[in-house]
């Protein structure tokens, strides 16, 4: 199916309602873990509303930056900006490996069969599967490398993070809390301030390399849509950070998780 034929089966079939509750209930999944939940919106974005795996990271980015957008005051006025604004060494550092990571992430995913992403996506899939439990469940401890070892560490998992960003359509917190807990020892909130102003250019950066495809009119073709699902999306994270903490880890991770290895091998073996 072509993208304009997809997109005109999207218009006719959805509804406004019907795509706000999708990204409110992508929302809460997200707000209850304290993410924005673009992991879970890919593979609805795909398997429920029928966008080819281009095309549904592309919305998937656009979306996610909207609610990077509006994360970022409320993120800020939770962390003071003078404290995250003595730690711009380490948004520096990963930036560097982030930025080239974003356009080369995006790059790879624009010359790929189609075929091919879908595979690619499922496999990153697992690996957010992992890094959601991983986060959650264990206690994240320092490296305490040498400033020498650090920061060239920085820039590859930096590097790292902006290409399994660029191609999934996510900001990536998910990959750059930890990175930033292990490598650079802030804490959990701090890192997860730090890991906005590392995302924000990051997926400006994608973006920018998306808009040099022909693939990235779906976003002009499918403004609406995304524009609707991005408010219900906010909405819903808002909502589940209301929850945070009523539903125990223990039950709550393992679910997530179990969620995103089942649309990875749904996505492996989509046609």
């Amino acid at each position: 199916m072509s993208s304009d034929q997809n997109v005109g089966s999207l218009r006719s079939t959805h509804t406004a309602p019907s795509v706000f509750g999708a990204g409110a209930a992508i929302g809460v999944l997200g707000g209850m873990i304290g993410l924005g939940g673009a992991e879970f919106r890919l593979p609805l974005l795909i398997s429920l509303f029928g966008f080819a795996a281009l095309s549904a990271v592309i919305l998937n980015k656009a979306m996610s930056l909207v609610v990077v957008l509006v994360a970022l005051p409320a993120r800020l006025a939770a962390v003071p900006a003078a404290e995250v604004a003595e730690r711009w060494p380490v948004a520096v550092n990963m930036l560097a490996g982030s930025l080239l990571g974003a356009w080369a992430g995006a790059s790879w995913a624009v010359r790929m069969r189609s075929s091919t992403l879908y595979k690619v996506l499922a496999a990153l899939m697992v690996l957010m599967a992992a890094a959601l439990v991983v986060t959650h469940t264990t206690a994240l401890g320092t490296l305490d490398l040498p400033l020498w070892a650090k920061v060239p560490a920085g820039v590859v998992t930096g590097f790292g993070i902006g290409v399994v960003a660029a191609i999934m359509g996510v900001a990536g917190g998910e990959l750059l809390i930890p990175t930033i807990v292990l490598l650079f020892g802030q804490d959990v909130k701090t890192a997860g301030s730090l890991s906005l102003l590392v995302s924000l250019p990051t997926m400006l950066v994608a973006f920018a390399r998306y808009s040099r495809d022909g693939s990235f009119a779906v976003l002009g073709a499918n403004g609406r849509f995304t524009m609707v699902m991005a408010a219900g999306s906010i909405t819903g994270a808002v909502l589940g950070g209301l929850l945070l903490g009523v539903f125990p880890d223990v039950v709550l991770i393992p679910a997530l998780a179990v969620i995103l290895l089942v649309s990875a091998v749904k996505l492996a073996h989509h046609n």
